[in-house]
């Protein structure tokens, strides 16, 4: 891992939670699910480790930003779904705000159109 991968990596690590939530938007998902949809969606250059993802699952649904139930597969083992909650919806619009204000300021304060010349 590059020094670049690492630091990009730790910005991501950040705003597991609202990837997450970005994902369920789309609509219920289990687990695995879930993380292969944030795999598939970066073309395989991130990946989020299973164990932080469950951790992630735990947290959101402890907070009420997210429900689980299980689903009822007549084959293979019972999967556990995540759905969003409204106060899921409410904390994920509040934090892409919030990343929208905090992208524009250090896009500004690196002056990106200037280093791309």
């Amino acid at each position: 891992m590059t020094h670049d991968d690492a630091f990009a990596a730790d910005l991501l690590r950040g705003h597991t939670d609202t990837i997450v939530l970005g994902v369920l938007r789309r609509g219920d998902a289990y687990g695995f699910e879930i993380y292969k949809a944030i795999r598939d969606a970066t073309g395989g250059d991130h990946e989020i480790k299973e164990a932080t993802l469950y951790a992630t699952y735990r947290r959101l649904e402890k907070d009420g930003l997210v429900e689980s139930y299980w689903g009822d597969e007549s084959q293979g083992g019972r999967r556990k779904y995540y759905r969003i909650t409204d106060a899921g919806r409410a904390v994920f619009r509040g934090n892409v705000a919030a990343w929208t204000a905090t992208r524009r300021i250090i896009d500004a304060l690196l002056d990106v159109k200037e280093s791309q010349q």
